[in-house]
């Protein structure tokens, strides 16, 4: 079975929507197992992972509402994601 390039893009894009849900499911199993409201660093990474394939795939059906709105939310996860990063090597120095 072959598929074509319009079928490979959506499971792209359906991936894409995956890993960007699959975030809010580690969320709140770490929020349930700690019994407070907690935001994991897996959050932040499957937030990138999801975004930029939304992105590509945004791109790629030229959509300029969905390419804004990742291209925004991917720079807000890297900046996380970086707080995280900078703020552990700070504790491991000090």
């Amino acid at each position: 079975m072959v598929l074509d390039e319009k079928t490979i893009w959506l499971g792209i894009g359906f991936l894409g929507q995956g890993l960007f849900s699959a975030r809010f499911i580690v969320q709140w199993i770490s929020s349930e197992r700690q019994k407070k409201s907690i935001i994991p660093v897996a959050f932040w990474y499957f937030s990138i992972a999801g975004g930029a394939t939304l992105l590509a795939y945004a791109i790629h059906i030229k959509d300029p509402v969905i390419i804004l709105g990742q291209a925004t939310g991917l720079f807000v996860y890297l900046r996380n994601l970086y707080f995280v990063v900078y703020e552990r090597r700070n504790l491991k120095a000090g």
